[in-house]
């Protein structure tokens, strides 16, 4: 059985870390690599720190995973701490909240497999690939709330993304060590920034002032 994750409960919370290719035989003939995650992750209660440090790998094992950790009763707290790419990206959508260390990564793309065989075996390869990628969005979208069509061209231009951007775009949710009480304005460029501000204005504010009003207005106050 390929491990690549461990649990560290010898303190007073729970922690999991998740290192390396996510599952090199794939869990799709592997009933029991699926059941001793399940029977630790169940194991015990609390919330959980969830470290990651993966490059990608087995989209089902990220699949599985993923849903695991949704269906936990307590929280996840994400924690990238090198790079969540790929499939890893995936899982990390699971956390309550997401933290990337400063100079941490994350990537999204499209699905890709290696098949042979006649034109059907091909389109069905391909269409395979499709729903999945769909499958995956799923996971994006109920995370970042971001559209489809946008998360789509991302996938299809293979994004990375540092800690700023992924917070920007609502995959990351803060930076580990960072000041919550503090807004690094610096972190981004002024339409960035001016966007940034719009977002936390707009769901609080009753005022009727058009949004180009608003950034007229953020724009005047900038220089």
């Amino acid at each position: 059985m390929d491990r690549f994750w461990n649990w560290n409960q010898a303190s007073d919370h729970r922690e999991l870390t998740i290192n390396g290719i996510i599952a090199k035989d794939s869990w799709i003939n592997d009933d029991i690599a699926p059941q001793i995650f399940q029977a630790e992750l169940n194991d015990g209660h609390g919330p959980i720190d969830l470290w990651i440090n993966s490059p990608g790998g087995d989209c089902t094992a990220a699949g599985q995973i993923y849903t695991m950790l949704m269906e936990y009763p307590d929280d996840i707290n994400v924690k990238i701490s090198g790079i969540a790419a790929s499939a890893a990206s995936v899982i990390a959508m699971a956390g309550t909240t997401v933290s990337m260390a400063p100079p941490a990564l994350m990537m999204i793309h499209n699905p890709l497999t290696i098949v042979g065989g006649q034109e059907q075996d091909l389109n069905k390869a391909a269409q395979m690939l499709a729903e999945t990628k769909e499958a995956i969005i799923n996971a994006y979208v109920l995370k970042t709330n971001l559209p489809r069509e946008k998360i789509s061209t991302m996938m299809d231009k293979q994004t990375w993304m540092n800690v700023n951007k992924a917070i920007q775009l609502g995959f990351a949710d803060k930076m580990l060590g960072e000041d919550p009480n503090v807004t690094n304005c610096y972190s981004y460029s002024e339409p960035e920034n001016q966007m940034v501000m719009l977002n936390k204005l707009q769901p609080t504010t009753k005022s009727t002032i058009p949004v180009k009003s608003l950034q007229k207005r953020l724009s005047l106050l900038s220089h």
